[in-house]
């Protein structure tokens, strides 16, 4: 397995779990703070805009994951390279978003 295979595993796994916030807030039709409200990351975007940008999100999650390398779910390290960044990113998006909408830090 080459260094970039792991990256991009990694990477997928981050843009997996960024997609759901925003596409399950779209489809409940809740603004929800995205990178394109202002000010950016902070202000809220319309549901419509989070529907576009967690399915963005998933398709790049899809492209790193499953067409980058032989990743296979049977691997352990494979899954933990994915988990990781998902995690990671759990924990980023818990910390940022929670100061708006009521999460504790």
């Amino acid at each position: 397995m080459q260094w970039h295979h792991f990256l991009a595993y990694f990477f997928g796994g981050a843009f997996l779990v960024n997609a759901i916030p925003h596409f399950v807030s779209g489809t409940m039709g809740r603004p929800f703070q995205s990178p394109f409200a202002k000010p950016r990351g902070q202000g809220l975007s319309s549901s419509t805009v989070n529907v576009r940008w967690g399915f963005l999100n998933a398709v790049i999650a899809y492209l790193l994951i499953c067409r980058v390398g032989g990743f296979d779910m049977s691997n352990v390290i494979d899954v933990i390279e994915a988990g990781l960044g998902a995690l990671l990113m759990g924990l980023l998006l818990a910390r940022l978003f929670g100061r708006f909408n009521g999460g504790k830090l």
